[in-house]
């Protein structure tokens, strides 16, 4: 929906690298790594499809560009305190998928920032925590 993979692509980010992020974190909860990564790519995979967390993420994509690549010594460079709309995305990204437990898991993700997250703009690195959180949080309550 919305070309989000190829979106993300563009802007160089894989779901290989989501995949990475998601595994910085990972607490296992009973199944091994190497399957947990399989079945994480695999949710990510399903909500880029979903039209809700696709609509929020695209709303990331061009923000970032227009607030953040697009402007010469953009306000917003360091992601300042006042900037919360970038917040609101992820976390909506995470209940969205996962419910009020995907709120706290994006928290650990947007604090530690693994992998990729470390090195996308403030609008980016929330989304992609939100979808990592979400998902995460999803593979948890099924092992459960």
């Amino acid at each position: 929906m919305f070309e989000i993979e190829q979106r993300l692509r563009d802007n160089g980010i894989t779901l290989d690298d989501i995949v990475t992020a998601a595994m910085g974190l990972y607490v296992s909860h009973g199944m091994p790594e190497d399957l947990a990564a399989v079945e994480i790519k695999h949710k990510i995979k399903k909500y880029l499809d979903d039209p809700n967390v696709a609509s929020l993420i695209l709303g990331a994509i061009l923000l970032e560009d227009e607030l953040y690549k697009k402007r010469k010594n953009s306000e917003i460079a360091d992601d300042p305190i006042f900037l919360l709309s970038d917040e609101i995305i992820g976390m909506a990204i995470a209940e969205c998928i996962g419910g009020t437990y995907a709120r706290f898991e994006f928290t650990r993700y947007d604090q530690k920032k693994p992998g990729i997250l470390a090195r996308l703009g403030p609008f980016l690195d929330d989304a992609i925590a939100g979808l990592i959180a979400g998902c995460t949080s999803r593979l948890y309550g099924e092992c459960l």
